[in-house]
């Protein structure tokens, strides 16, 4: 499945170029802060933006229907992400 919001890979649209677009950059700039911060620090941090999202996502006025279209969508991406993490410590 592709990210809407994501080039395909090929595509005119794509970074191929040196710069990264300023969302990867934040990541890691996220990554390195929780690398080098003991989780005391930045756990409530992450906290606060998760609520932040659920609160907006309740918000929003969904139908039962997309309600479950999108928790069966989250349940096969969790199931997909666990079968990936258990092939990578096979592979170790």
């Amino acid at each position: 499945m592709t990210d809407s919001r994501t080039p395909e890979e090929g595509s005119a649209e794509t970074d191929d170029g040196p710069e990264r677009p300023p969302r990867y950059e934040q990541e890691i700039r996220w990554a390195e802060y929780i690398k080098a911060q003991p989780p005391e620090v930045w756990g409530p941090q992450q906290n606060a933006v998760v609520n932040g999202q659920i609160e907006s996502a309740q918000a929003v006025d969904v139908s039962a229907e997309d309600r479950k279209r999108i928790r069966e969508f989250a349940d096969e991406a969790l199931r997909a992400e666990g079968e990936s993490n258990e092939e990578g410590e096979d592979g170790e």
